[in-house]
């Protein structure tokens, strides 16, 4: 372990911390974490054991693989009909699971499906396989989407011609505004992700503030983060303040990485999206541009979403909304399982059933 992370993660200032936080007195107040990344943390350091009865911790849609629609898998494993068809994709989409079939399945059926690190990694196996076409399966969110546009812009630049993404990315905040109005989950503080905020910068998150009245925080991922990070929120909700504060400022800057959000506007433009268990928010996802279409494989390949049914009592669609927690699911830790899960919460690492499965205990 480094020195940074033995400082954010000292026992002593994280008692102080907790301390504080105990004296709070006040009604029940809801604070969404937006990243899997933070519910992963929060569950692996028991944060949520550590609060007073009326500072109750949700988690939101902020993983990426739970809130790729279903329909999106279907079309991936459509691809596979194809047979000089070689599907690249992250490791976390292997075990989602489809309608009737998963990725991980097709694989151990033989077909053509592998595990890259980075999209990059795709152009090389398609360099390596000119007699098969490549498509790399792109999921994320504004962390993830620059490499994507990048690998894009290189295929054309280098003139690849079996190369191709399919791709369901997203952006956050048209989500955030969604979860704001929502009476039934009544979000009084976001706890705003640190990888998506390095990207976009902090600006993005002031429309939220101000204008629904829900003061954010941007922290890290450590236990002294994000403990620090609620304890700022309490103090803004006990306060009535409507702003954003910057917490984890070692990594996050108010304007984002300008170059990232660049390559990514040249290559990608803003769409309505369905995000799996919420339905379809406007102008929420990313599709590829006109000039590069030719790398488009919904296009290429003629694809068309076709909106499926999700498995009968899986309740992933409450629990990205802050609904319901996973323990409210009747499959939870029963039939759905990290071995054998029914819906995409369970599969990610960034998953909040994953994270409740693997911290809490079943």
């Amino acid at each position: 372990m480094d020195n940074l992370s033995v400082a954010f993660r000292d026992s002593k200032l994280a008692s102080l911390l907790t301390e504080k936080l105990s004296k709070y007195r006040g009604g029940k107040i809801n604070i969404m974490e937006v990243c899997g990344t933070h519910t992963m943390s929060i569950s692996r350091y028991g944060i949520r054991s550590l609060l007073p009865e009326g500072i109750n911790l949700i988690s939101g849609p902020g993983c990426p693989v739970c809130v790729t629609p279903l329909y999106f898998i279907n079309s991936a494993i459509e691809l596979l009909d194809e047979k000089d068809v070689i599907i690249t994709t992250f490791g976390d989409l292997m075990k989602v699971p489809g309608t009737s079939s998963s990725l991980i399945m097709e694989k151990a059926r033989g077909k053509d499906i592998r595990i890259v690190y980075s999209p990059l990694d795709s152009l090389k196996i398609a360099s390596e396989n000119e007699d098969k076409r490549v498509v790399f399966l792109s999921v994320g969110f504004e962390t993830t989407t620059p490499v994507t546009a990048l690998t894009i812009r290189k295929a054309s630049e280098e003139g690849f011609g079996n190369f191709s993404v399919l791709s369901a990315n997203k952006t956050i905040p048209n989500v955030l505004k969604i979860l704001a109005l929502d009476k039934d989950v009544k979000v009084h503080g976001y706890l705003y992700p640190g990888h998506v905020s390095a990207i976009t910068g902090t600006k993005l998150y002031h429309e939220l503030a101000f204008q629904y009245g829900i003061p954010g925080v941007v922290a890290g991922f450590e236990p002294l983060d994000i403990l620090h990070g609620i304890l700022t929120l309490v103090d803004m909700i006990n306060g009535s303040k409507k702003a954003v504060v910057n917490e984890y400022k070692r990594v996050v800057n108010e304007e984002g990485n300008k170059e990232a959000i660049k390559v990514t506007d040249q290559v990608f433009c803003p769409c309505d999206s369905v995000w799996r268990g919420i339905g379809n928010i406007p102008l929420s996802g990313l599709v590829i541009r006109d000039e590069y279409e030719a790398f488009d494989a919904w296009k290429v390949y003629n694809l068309k979403p076709c909106i499926a049914e999700e498995t009968p009592g899986c309740m992933c669609g409450e629990i990205l909304r802050g609904k319901l927690k996973p323990t409210d699911c009747g499959l939870f830790g029963k039939k759905c399982t990290p071995e054998n899960p029914v819906g995409a919460c369970m599969v990610s690492s960034e998953g909040t059933c994953a994270a409740y499965y693997r911290y809490q205990g079943v």
